[in-house]
């Protein structure tokens, strides 16, 4: 990790923000000076300069909560970085998740991003034995026919049957939608664009001026 930081704006400072890699909640900010720094690269634990103390801390290093190292990102004035981790436990000495007093939940959104990072590496791989090997062996037509069946079997539960089965339903659907997504070199995220271009008010006026201009 080799970057350009500038530690003399701050007098050997820097601010180092702190965000779960998972959850990508902020969990709190501290200082790094070259030496913290380049103990946190050598270590792979954040490790921090206290200005009360006045030496070097590594997070944890007394109550176990560390923060492992993921990655390090610095901004575009070389002055302020972003440190991504996986904690372990509480960040805050209080015992809270984060300084701010929040939980460090992760939005259930986030996983369909997740489960489509495991099905990308499945397709890549095609572990024998996997499920959802044998989808791709299939081919095309059959995982598009899976994805039919799926929404079938949804709109049963839906008219006819229990919430629980429901969901339970339109989670096949979206598992086997992931992965003809996959297939075709798309990610669920390219579905959620379209979809926000959509909430614009104006799209629909716009989709109607295009389909006119076609004619």
């Amino acid at each position: 990790m080799n970057m350009k930081i500038d530690f003399d704006k701050l007098g050997g400072l820097v601010p180092a923000i702190i965000q779960d890699a998972k959850t990508k909640n902020v969990l709190m900010m501290g200082f790094m000076n070259k030496e913290a720094y380049h103990k946190t690269i050598e270590t792979g634990k954040v490790t921090f300069w206290s200005r009360t103390r006045n030496c070097l801390w590594t997070k944890g290093e007394t109550s176990g909560n560390y923060l492992n190292l993921v990655s390090i990102q610095n901004d575009c004035d070389n002055d302020t970085l972003l440190v991504k981790v996986n904690p372990i436990g509480p960040t805050c000495h209080t015992g809270t998740d984060t300084c701010w007093g929040e939980t460090n939940d992760a939005h259930p959104l986030l996983f369909l991003s997740e489960l489509q990072d495991f099905i990308e590496k499945r397709h890549e791989e095609m572990p024998e034995g996997s499920y959802t090997t044998k989808l791709f062996k299939d081919g095309v037509n059959k995982m598009a026919q899976k994805v039919g069946e799926e929404a079938l079997e949804t709109v049963i539960e839906a008219t006819n049957g229990t919430n629980d089965k429901l969901v339970y339903e339109a989670s096949d659907m979206m598992y086997h939608l992931i992965v003809l997504l996959t297939s075709k070199g798309l990610r669920i995220e390219d579905i959620a664009q379209e979809l926000h271009k959509r909430h614009d008010p104006t799209w629909d006026q716009a989709r109607r001026l295009k389909k006119a201009s076609e004619k």
